[in-house]
């Protein structure tokens, strides 16, 4: 007869305290703090979105603008891709609040500096700059949240998360464009906003500290848990997963605008409305996932598979009214997406790990999201239509459902996450 089954990381993370006070003024502060910091990185993804065709006209002169203004945009995700996992070393090391500091500082410098910077090759090093930052900002934030919260209320916080960045994403277009009206320099006088979170968040955020269940039951000091190997094999399964995720994710963001256009969509207006509307599904998404009281594992099947059928009806439709239809219940599976993927992947961590793990994580989808228009790209190429790459797409995504679903079979369900009468 089998012994009892020992408790999931989860399980073990619900029954401890919370390290953290998780209610009044100051615990209202912290959670404002990370979301605010959170949605940094959006704004510099999105905000001089608005602003590139003025861009390109000022450095026409330039050789090669026409290819270079472009990674004004994309280059900083790509600097996040690439030095996320060192930035989660450095937060194992050096400490999570300094480090997040001192990236909020500089993310002021280099972000404001286009506003004095008269070459195309300058600007492009301090969008890169702008990405180291974003890189250290997005993997402190995360980690403090899995060290600040526990059980349901770090899943809570992980939603709101992604729902404070999906939401942001649609701010700052807005933004980028009103701003941007007046003069193509102008947006980047909002990086400076950062000056105003740091000071705050030196004396609101408290130093994480060990807990007994990071280090588990029993187990001694926590300089043992230092010690232990890093658990590579698993942090490697689910960045596949999250790398793959981000692609998903940035779907309809990126080929919206394309895939209505290829419908006789021109108005801006309605353009922008549709991609509003999506954007307000992500959201929705990541609200149902901090309702539903269930361990992330087993949903991402199903959550992948609603994700795909949004694929298939957005390939399939020949107007706008179904293509916004299938945008919506793929971006509700997407906005669900994100914090099942994110929440895995820390249940996964001890308090020793979980820096070089959330960098390791937040490189993973930021490289999708880097590559997420070149994969559809190259898809269309190969099916001759853009609407076909995304089928093509849909089906790749429900065959990597099909496939979780299936490990998940063999292996059994895990335990439910056993919930709290009341969270705070």
């Amino acid at each position: 007869m089998p012994g009892p089954v020992p408790p999931s990381p989860a399980e073990t993370d619900e029954a401890a305290p919370p390290p953290v006070p998780v209610s009044g003024p100051a615990h209202l502060l912290r959670v404002t703090l990370l979301m605010a910091g959170s949605c940094l990185p959006i704004l510099g993804a999105v905000l001089i979105a608005p602003v590139l065709p003025k861009m390109q006209d000022h450095f026409a002169s330039t050789p090669g603008a026409k290819a270079l203004v472009p990674l004004a945009l994309t280059v900083p995700a790509l600097a996040v891709a690439l030095l996320a996992p060192f930035a989660g070393v450095i937060v194992d090391r050096l400490g999570r609040r300094r480090l997040l500091v001192v990236a909020t500082l500089l993310y002021a410098l280099f972000g404001t500096a286009p506003l004095w910077l008269d070459s195309l090759g300058a600007v492009l090093v301090s969008r890169a700059l702008v990405g180291v930052t974003e890189a250290a900002i997005m993997t402190c934030c995360t980690t403090l949240i899995g060290d600040y919260y526990t059980g349901r209320r770090r899943v809570r916080y992980l939603a709101l998360q992604t729902m404070c960045a999906s939401a942001s994403a649609t701010v700052f277009f807005v933004l980028g464009g009103a701003v941007g009206a007046a003069g193509w320099r102008l947006p980047f006088w909002v990086y400076a906003v950062s000056l105003l979170l740091a000071p705050l968040m030196a004396a609101a955020l408290p130093t994480a500290t060990v807990r007994a269940s990071t280090i588990g039951i029993g187990a001694g000091p926590a300089v043992e848990s230092e010690r232990r190997p890093f658990p590579w094999r698993q942090s490697a399964g689910i960045c596949a997963l999250t790398f793959f995720g981000a692609v998903v994710f940035y779907a309809v963001p990126v080929e919206m605008a394309y895939l209505l256009d290829d419908l006789g969509v021109e108005n801006s207006g309605v353009i922008g409305l549709a991609t509003a509307v999506a954007s307000a599904a992500t959201v929705g998404g990541a609200v149902t996932f901090a309702r539903l009281k269930r361990s992330p594992d087993p949903m991402l099947p199903a959550v992948l598979a609603l994700c795909a059928v949004g694929f298939g009806v957005m390939f399939l439709a020949g107007n706008a009214p179904l293509l916004v239809v299938g945008a919506v219940v793929n971006c509700v599976g997407t906005g669900m997406l994100l914090p099942a993927l994110l929440t895995s992947a820390l249940s996964r961590l001890s308090f020793a790990d979980r820096g070089r793990g959330t960098g390791l994580w937040t490189a993973a989808f930021f490289g999708g999201e880097f590559l997420c228009p070149l994969v559809l790209l190259a898809a269309e190429a190969g099916v001759g239509s853009l609407a076909g790459a995304v089928g093509v797409l849909g089906l790749t995504t429900a065959a990597v459902a099909a496939g979780l679903w299936e490990s998940h079979r063999r292996a059994g369900a895990p335990r439910p996450v056993p919930v709290p009468e009341r969270v705070a």
